[in-house]
């Protein structure tokens, strides 16, 4: 049995999510007339409390889409110096927007207010990039699956207004920290100028994020996704995946942050364990002993059927989804405690 715990993006679809896709309605996008892709933006748009949306084939053109939207050449957007926008997306950022970046020290990659605030670039200094967009990721990968208080989220967004940014979320993980929070999916469509959420991550669709925003701004995002090569034709069967994983699939995610926290448990029994990060939400981030490499780890883990990923020097990410089930659970728990040097 392999076990693989690499990312919450290697679910496969149910039984239930195929029959939906198998059954699913469609046209073609790029004319507007798929209906089961309406029914999805819709959908997101209204649960957000947002105006429309927008459905893309990945997280990371959904926030290239955004940052391009909002950027321009010249500008600046804001962001910590985990930001997936800034490690992972390929340079896009540069090559897409033209724009340059500020990268803020955040706490466990969620940054504050009085940074933001101590960001903002003087307008009127020729010498400086234009300080245009703030960008916050909830929940912070790289920050172990942190979730963003959002007070705070809410004061970064006064300072926005004052000094006339936007802000954008990158909500791949957004259901992530809205299952551990009281706060409801409206709240923060009434904070961010742009969302991007993700569908393939912890709600197990195959495929698909959406951006959502205002009608100006999803029309522009439109535009530019097919200067991405982002249209596609009969993208109802994939969208319907997407409903199905939003209706049905969003509360069980408590079940995969009980499973990290017991993963959390048994690592801290482990001898080659020198540190665990918090465990907030899906992401067990843990550091080696010196006597261990991460390329020694991800061997033995290979060989013993654990698929994970090194994420920095010494440190090893665990990321449970809802392929990840209670016998692969206690078969990890075996494996790891028999591992010694």
């Amino acid at each position: 049995m392999t076990i693989d715990l690499r990312s919450d993006t290697v679910t496969k679809p149910s039984k239930e999510m195929l029959e939906a896709m198998f059954s699913a309605e469609v046209g073609d996008d790029v004319f507007g007339d798929d209906p089961t892709v309406s029914v999805l933006e819709t959908k997101a748009a209204e649960m957000f409390g947002m105006e429309a949306a927008i459905f893309c084939p990945s997280g990371t053109m959904t926030n290239q889409i955004a940052l391009k939207a909002h950027l321009f050449s010249g500008a600046e957007v804001i962001c910590d110096k985990y930001s997936h926008i800034y490690l992972y997306e390929g340079g896009g950022i540069a090559s897409n927007s033209q724009s340059s970046v500020k990268l803020l020290d955040g706490e466990k990659g969620r940054i504050t207010a009085n940074q933001v605030k101590a960001a903002i670039n003087n307008s009127e200094d020729i010498h400086l990039p234009l300080s245009t967009l703030v960008s916050l990721e909830n929940t912070m990968n790289k920050g172990g699956g942190s979730i963003y208080d959002f007070s705070e989220i809410e004061r970064i967004k006064s300072v926005c207004q004052e000094n006339g940014l936007k802000l954008h979320l990158d909500g791949a993980r957004l259901f992530n920290a809205l299952v551990e929070s009281p706060e409801e999916p409206k709240n923060y469509g009434q904070v961010f100028d742009s969302i991007s959420i993700c569908l393939s991550k912890g709600l197990g669709a195959p495929v698909g994020s959406l951006l959502l925003g205002n009608k100006d701004f999803i029309k522009k995002s439109r535009r530019i996704r097919k200067s991405f090569g982002g249209g596609w034709r009969q993208a109802g069967y994939l969208a319907a995946a997407g409903i199905y994983a939003l209706d049905n699939n969003v509360d069980r995610l408590k079940l995969d942050h009980a499973n990290a926290k017991t993963i959390g448990d048994i690592l801290r029994k482990c001898s080659f364990v020198k540190d665990i990060m918090p465990i907030d939400t899906n992401i067990v981030i843990f550091e080696l002993e010196e006597a261990w490499t991460n390329a020694e780890m991800l061997e033995t883990l290979k060989a013993k059927g654990v698929l994970v990923v090194g994420f920095g020097p010494q440190l090893i990410r665990f990321v449970t989804h809802l392929d990840f089930t209670s016998e692969q659970l206690n078969l990890l728990e075996k494996v790891l405690t028999q591992i010694k040097k």
